[in-house]
């Protein structure tokens, strides 16, 4: 048994029709015995649509906003594999950064300090698989955990 972690971009993700064939490639690895985390983007183009809103909100916006916005695509992705998986008798379950938690430098562009692997851990003793969204995280302020986003 491995433990592998599957990445699926935009294009993978652009659709009910294309993300059941991503949750039959997972159900698939599942049923070979692995142990999968699956990190998923928002929709093609969701993101962009994202970015251009916060854009016409306002031309100085606070990151951390702007994050909270451009997640949402994430979300919406890790909710519907989960449901699909889920449909297709498979115990999944989405989370978003913050529950795991995934601890980051910052906001926008930050990088990941640290992942708390006890949740995932968790998920995986009970035969579950863990759909992630690719983007929020819980960022540290001077090393220290911040407010949850």
């Amino acid at each position: 048994m491995a433990r592998i972690v599957m990445k699926f971009g935009g294009t993978s993700m652009a659709g009910i029709e294309r993300i059941r064939h991503v949750a039959g490639l997972v159900k698939r690895e599942a049923e070979y015995g692995n142990q999968v985390a699956v990190v998923v983007s928002a929709m093609a183009g969701e993101t962009d649509r994202l970015v251009q809103l916060c854009k016409e909100a306002a031309p100085l916006y606070d990151p951390r906003e702007y994050d909270v916005v451009v997640a949402s695509g994430e979300q919406v992705t890790a909710g519907l594999l989960a449901i699909t998986l889920t449909g297709m008798g498979v115990n999944a379950r989405s989370y978003m950064g913050w529950q795991l938690p995934i601890r980051a430098s910052g906001h926008s562009s930050a990088l990941i300090d640290h992942i708390d692997a006890s949740v995932l851990e968790n998920v995986f003793g009970q035969g579950g698989i863990a759909v992630v969204e690719g983007k929020m995280h819980r960022p540290l302020f001077n090393g220290c955990p911040g407010p949850q986003q």
